[in-house]
């Protein structure tokens, strides 16, 4: 899937949006491809998201998760909406080894008020990708 199969006003919002968000760029994230109900953001795993054994901090992989999850929620919302984490629960699987992470946000259910999602966070170490997180939540939408 690709911005190709997602309406272009909404592929812009999302884009849009992720380019505002300061603690992506500081941990060097990339918004990958955005489809209806599914968004792809990956960020190396830099010195400054590192924990005190090496592994990239569970505070990245969460925010990383977090982000796509909330950004494929926005996809399916109406137009002029933003979006908001109502909860966030994840399970970290495996240390986050590698040289970056890539989080795959997907909508369960996309309802009235409250859109049910959830992403799955990789580590990439030497071309292998391993899970290392899955992440399940509720996305609200909010007036700008």
């Amino acid at each position: 899937m690709t911005d190709a199969t997602l309406d272009a006003a909404i592929a812009a919002r999302v884009r849009d949006s992720f380019a505002r968000q300061s603690l992506m760029a500081t941990f060097g994230a990339t918004l990958g491809p955005v489809a209806p109900g599914h968004v792809v953001i990956e960020a190396p795993i830099l010195d400054l998201s590192r924990q005190q054994h090496g592994f990239g901090h569970a505070g990245l992989t969460f925010a990383l998760g977090d982000t796509a999850a909330g950004y494929a929620a926005l996809t399916l919302m109406p137009p002029g909406a933003e979006v908001l984490t109502v909860e966030m629960k994840i399970n970290l699987l495996a240390p986050a080894a590698g040289e970056r992470l890539i989080a795959t946000g997907r909508v369960v259910k996309a309802g009235r008020r409250l859109t049910v999602v959830t992403a799955e966070v990789e580590a990439e170490a030497g071309g292998t990708r391993r899970t290392i997180a899955l992440l399940q939540g509720t996305m609200l939408p909010v007036e700008p």
